[in-house]
């Protein structure tokens, strides 16, 4: 395996290799760089590859213009199962023509004894519509990618044998809380929280597979433009949700973690992990606030360039927020009604000032100016990169401008998934699935008893094994996976609107 940065990797084995979501150029707004820096490897060699894997169209995974520059057309595309066309429609725009259409958690043996299996999510939740993790094996040797998915389990993984090399994400891919317009005592905790739950959410995983080497992938993010360098996690701040991987060995309790760096290479057998360098680790890592500096002076031009073409002033925005909302509201019954009031869209010039407040009223299916309405959500960003999203006609605002940390947001009571999960729906297509999946969730018949308390075995928001992932500490129930909490006395969900569970307390013995 060599490490190309990120949730990249060059997987190769005598009967072919395997490139895994490429990433090199800015994502979301020139927020987003890999780190540590990957655009000087090879790539024309390392595109050179027989297969090609992007797990998900997130914009840290699908690169369309390294794809369109550097990989090799003639590569067979593992694609995994999702319910909408738009990953292979993607793909085929940069020119791949080759695929293989897998059955999530079904093995595939391709030619010279290579098997892989990709493991697809498919809740609105999951990535922008999807998320997938590959597992690959050859001559006994097995290695599973799960990337930035989160399954309820890992068995299916399991089943096939024991797994040598286990890739995942340890660190934050998400706004909260830097954005959240709080005291700087209160994000400092909600962060450090957050910083928590990622490192026991990815220990948890890893003690479930017990796989023979553990490698910290899919993160951290760097942030190079000026305005966005706090969030690098090289203040000392224990509320930072992006440690790198030196951070992760150090909260590690295992002995089998392996850092790769673009460049890295660890060859794997059944019995022992090799890993080469192309720095001292130790070294790289504790200079690195010299690297970031370096990079971002190599990455200026860019991110002016992309600054530059941002701004569409020929663009009403009203009247295209209205064109491409409004109509996917009237069709909308689980999402609107989940959100449930209205959101409010704070506008602002290149100086900060507010200079429009558009309204999205979920319950009255309209998007308007706004007024002094009081609002669930409320998001202020510059008034062009709004004008980009519609030039573009961009169909999911999470996948950009939500997780490029260009705004500021605020709200009223719990968080409120149902409203990201709409705003990553601006399409037809997606806004259909989305409502099909919420409509055709039914609460399982299957319950557990922990900590004195019955209730449903599966979680309420993604169907996670409680058994697994479930903790109870007196009256509260919380879910590792994803942090969520309830009220077993009521089976109120803490955590956000909805997602009720069934509970009772434990009949006596």
């Amino acid at each position: 395996m060599t490490g190309t940065g990120h949730a990249s990797m060059r997987i190769d084995t005598p009967a072919g290799s395997i490139l895994c979501d490429p990433w090199v150029n800015p994502a979301y707004f020139a927020s987003w760089f890999p780190f540590p820096d990957n655009s000087q490897l090879d790539w024309e060699a390392l595109g050179d590859c027989d297969y090609l894997y992007v797990s998900h169209l997130h914009r840290d995974h699908f690169d369309a213009e390294h794809l369109k520059r550097f990989v090799n057309k003639r590569a067979t595309v593992l694609l995994p199962e999702y319910p909408t066309s738009q990953l292979e429609d993607e793909l085929r725009d940069v020119g791949f023509t080759r695929f293989l259409k897998t059955l999530s958690d079904e093995v595939h043996e391709l030619d010279g004894g290579l098997k892989v299996m990709i493991q697809a999510l498919v809740s609105p939740t999951d990535g922008p519509i999807g998320d997938s993790s590959l597992w690959v094996e050859y001559d006994g040797v097995r290695l599973l990618n799960q990337n930035d998915a989160r399954p309820a389990d890992l068995s299916r993984f399991a089943e096939l044998g024991h797994v040598h090399a286990h890739l995942l994400q340890f660190s934050g891919a998400i706004w909260y809380p830097m954005v959240y317009e709080l005291p700087e005592a209160a994000k400092t905790a909600f962060g450090k929280q957050k910083r928590d739950r990622q490192f026991d959410r990815t220990f948890r995983y890893i003690d479930d597979l017990k796989a023979s080497w553990v490698f910290p992938i899919a993160g951290p993010p760097c942030f190079l433009d000026e305005e966005l360098w706090r969030f690098n996690d090289i203040f000392g701040e224990e509320g930072n949700i992006f440690p790198d991987q030196s951070e992760f060995v150090k909260e590690y309790p295992g002995s089998n973690g392996v850092v790769l760096l673009p460049g890295s290479v660890a060859t794997l057998t059944a019995d022992s992990c090799e890993t080469a360098h192309p720095t001292d680790l130790e070294a790289f890592f504790a200079n690195k606030e010299s690297h970031l500096k370096a990079y971002r002076e190599r990455q200026r031009a860019v991110i002016e360039r992309e600054k530059a073409s941002w701004a569409h002033p020929e663009i009403d925005v009203l009247a295209g927020m209205k064109a491409q909302i409004e109509p996917l509201l009237d069709e909308s019954v689980y999402l609107a009604k989940g959100v449930g009031g209205p959101v409010r869209f704070d506008l602002t010039d290149p100086g900060g000032e507010v200079v429009e407040s558009i309204l999205v009223d979920f319950p009255g299916k309209e998007v308007r100016h706004a007024a002094d309405e009081k609002v669930r959500y409320r998001f202020k960003t510059q008034r062009r990169l709004i004008e980009h999203l519609l030039y573009v006609g961009e169909g999911d605002w999470v996948n950009s401008l939500f997780l490029s940390c260009r705004f500021s947001a605020a709200r009223i009571g719990q968080y409120n998934e149902f409203v990201y999960a709409f705003f990553k729906c601006l399409s037809e297509e997606r806004l259909q699935y989305a409502e099909g999946w919420y409509e055709s969730q039914r609460p399982d018949a299957e319950d557990i008893v922990m900590g004195g308390w019955k209730f449903q075995r599966r979680c309420a928001h993604l169907k996670a094994d409680l058994t697994r992932f479930g903790i109870v500490d007196g009256g509260t129930l919380t879910c590792q996976l994803h942090g969520w909490k309830w009220d077993l006395a009521s089976g109120r969900c803490l955590t956000s609107v909805g997602h009720e569970i069934r509970s009772e307390p434990a009949p006596q013995r």
